[in-house]
């Protein structure tokens, strides 16, 4: 199953980016896996929240097939283990899916059309973190859930 991670804004930190490519790099055994920055649309008032979210999320959608199992971070997501987790991927790996989709908005969230088409809400914690840590944490816990389900031994 290849796994694509969409994500608005691009990652500045030179540490959190080092992050993300050492988990991408150990990823490359066990799944095939992309990561699509897509630019986030400046809101200059606040009345246009909404719209500019179901544009982002039109540029979001744009990026996946009909046939993608869609998964977004939000807050109202569910909260699980990461031994959960690994059970959830299991589960996609092996119902034929070819493709998952790991979906991170912008600081204001994600567009009503990208919910809508959600097939699952996830959310890492009831804390707010900046996207780029959810970026690195996703990629950790894919990471962890592939050596979970391979019985590797992996840092508990």
């Amino acid at each position: 199953m290849k796994i694509k991670i969409i994500a608005l804004g691009k990652i500045k930190e030179t540490y959190i980016k080092d992050g993300v490519e050492e988990f991408l790099k150990r990823l490359k055994p066990y799944t095939p896996i992309e990561i699509i920055e897509i630019n986030p649309i400046e809101i200059k008032d606040e009345n246009l929240i909404e719209n500019v979210l179901n544009q982002e999320g039109e540029k979001i959608l744009s990026n996946i097939s009909n046939d993608t199992y869609l998964i977004t971070l939000e807050i109202e997501g569910k909260q699980i283990s990461s031994e959960d987790f690994s059970l959830k991927i299991n589960e996609l790996c092996n119902s034929g899916i070819n493709e998952a989709a790991f979906v991170i908005g912008s600081s204001y969230g994600i567009g009503k059309n990208v919910k809508a088409r959600a097939n699952y809400k996830l959310s890492f914690s009831k804390m707010t973190f900046l996207h780029t840590f959810a970026r690195l944490i996703l990629v950790e816990q894919i990471y962890r859930a592939f050596k979970i389900l391979k019985n590797e031994t992996y840092h508990k």
